[in-house]
């Protein structure tokens, strides 16, 4: 894992704006703290071996099988664990700038990438980019690779129509990544979900390890499960301001901003740094976004912004405006 992941809000202080995280921060999560604090009884013993009961609910709110499901603890903890089970396809391919722990999880187990490698990773959406591959696209990648992995983290941040798993389950050959913790906005629980085939599963069972779900991680995504609903409650508001936040800076003397189909979108310093940029946001004003400088394709100048509120989005503008005149 690189150091330099967006949201390393642990190592500033004083904090108050994130455009770093991609995640949804203005989610209402009272009510799964309520629910989480009148069940934390379970905290005493162990959780499901294989959070299957969790696997039950999904199966059941995607219309497939249990057995084609598997909870994981977070969509990283998945990534690793493809590359971990079928490290005998031996070579890979991605298509940059796009999420670094597809290459990290392969090169943990041996893999050596190769211009038309055995597994295809595809982020989609895209991550840093924010563009997104169309289905039919998906389901030619799939016809070339021996593995597709799509990794759909994103998924409820685009409006965009994104292959179903009732689609993705009609290659015998692909592999669904989900992020709850993206779709709900819990990032500190760590809970994500594969959906494969039954022998796609079964072979990624046998190399996972028990309890690897927290007891609390699989109640927090029950109790999701039945409120029905994702973080953001209006999508299209919220994708609309992320629009007027791009436009806004586009305008900007010394920004160039990257078209996007969801909240976040890169953006090009044409005559500074983005680390420079980054540190002066934080110790000046308080916000905090992501140096993308270390993304294999991007330069020095590159860094990503994910819309906040409009006021918090304003108040980004701003300081950068300030910034360029330093």
């Amino acid at each position: 894992m690189i150091d330099g992941h967006g949201d390393d809000l642990h190592k500033y202080r004083g904090i108050s704006i994130n455009f770093s995280s991609n995640i949804y921060a203005h989610a209402d999560l009272s009510g799964l703290k309520k629910h989480l604090a009148d069940e934390m009884d379970i905290i005493s013993s162990y959780p499901e071996p294989s959070a299957a009961s969790l696997e039950e609910m999904i199966a059941c709110e995607y219309g497939i099988q249990p057995s084609q499901v598997m909870v994981t603890a977070g969509a990283t903890d998945a990534i690793y664990l493809i590359a971990q089970t079928f490290r005998h396809l031996c070579s890979y391919t991605i298509e940059r700038p796009t999420f670094s722990e597809y290459d990290d999880a392969c090169r943990v187990f041996g893999w050596h990438e190769e211009r038309c490698g055995e597994l295809r990773w595809l982020c989609n959406p895209n991550n840093p980019t924010g563009q997104v591959m169309e289905n039919d696209e998906v389901g030619t990648l799939a016809g070339q690779y021996r593995l597709l992995v799509v990794d759909c983290s994103y998924e409820d941040y685009t409006l965009c129509q994104r292959m179903s798993p009732q689609d993705i389950l009609r290659y015998d050959n692909v592999i669904q990544v989900h992020s709850m913790t993206k779709k709900y906005a819990i990032p500190g629980l760590r809970l994500g979900f594969v959906v494969a085939p039954k022998h796609t599963i079964q072979l990624l069972r046998k190399g996972y390890r028990p309890w690897a779900v927290n007891a609390l991680a699989i109640e927090a995504g029950k109790w999701l499960l039945r409120q029905g609903r994702t973080a953001i409650i209006d999508l299209h508001g919220y994708l609309a301001e992320a629009h007027r936040l791009r436009c806004t800076l586009n305008d900007v003397e010394g920004i160039e901003t990257m078209e996007t189909k969801t909240n976040f979108f890169l953006c090009c310093l044409k005559h500074r740094t983005a680390h420079d940029l980054k540190l002066y946001l934080a110790e000046r004003h308080g916000m905090l976004i992501r140096d993308a400088s270390n993304f294999i394709g991007l330069t020095p100048r590159h860094f990503r912004v994910a819309a906040q509120s409009r006021e918090e989005n304003d108040a980004l503008v701003s300081a950068m405006k300030e910034f360029l005149q330093t």
